[in-house]
């Protein structure tokens, strides 16, 4: 059984809900799983992919911009040399390359918003498919998976992405400033 057509399905979902209705709460979060599992690696290659295009794209601008520069140097360099025909010339060039900045600096933005939506969808499809995970656990421990789980011990290392490890920890040392506990 298919549980997810769409990978905000897997964020939107209610997990509560499915085991519920599901006759067997332990098959059913397997398949679940393996469904994250495949969406997870799926917006992990797409996040890439999408930081990748904001790499090249700078690199791109980085390497128009020296292009302005080049055109302004021969532009100068035409002028001292009392050619204003290729001083001009050199000037059209370098409004079209400006021109071309401008363009890719819009792409530039849209490349930066879909690598940061993303990255978002990423991590929110990692903390449901933690969730499922320590679901999982409760099943093979004897626990009742239907209710919302209450806070588990921590996850293990591989279930947490060392982005969200550093986040977490940066966030516990403010908590212990704010707290007075060293």
């Amino acid at each position: 059984m298919t549980y997810f057509s769409r990978l905000t399905d897997i964020v939107t979902c209610n997990l509560s809900s499915i085991l519920s209705q599901a006759d067997d709460p332990k098959v059913a979060l397997e398949e679940i799983i393996y469904e994250m599992k495949e969406g997870v690696a799926g917006a992990e290659r797409s996040s890439n992919t999408a930081s990748k295009n904001v790499s090249r794209i700078e690199i791109e601008i980085g390497e128009q911009q020296a292009e302005v520069g080049n055109w302004m140097k021969t532009a100068q360099e035409s002028m001292s040399d009392g050619e204003e025909t290729k001083a001009r010339q050199a000037l059209e060039r370098k409004h079209e390359v400006e021109d071309l900045i401008a363009g890719l600096e819009q792409q530039l933005k849209a490349a930066i918003s879909t690598r940061d939506h993303l990255r978002t969808m990423m991590h929110a499809l990692q903390a449901r498919l933690a969730d499922a995970t320590r679901r999982l656990q409760l099943i093979a421990n004897g626990e009742n998976v239907a209710a919302e789980p209450v806070p588990a011990e921590s996850a293990s290392e591989g279930e947490v992405s060392s982005e969200r490890q550093g986040r977490v920890d940066a966030e516990l040392e403010a908590l212990r400033k704010q707290m007075g506990v060293e």
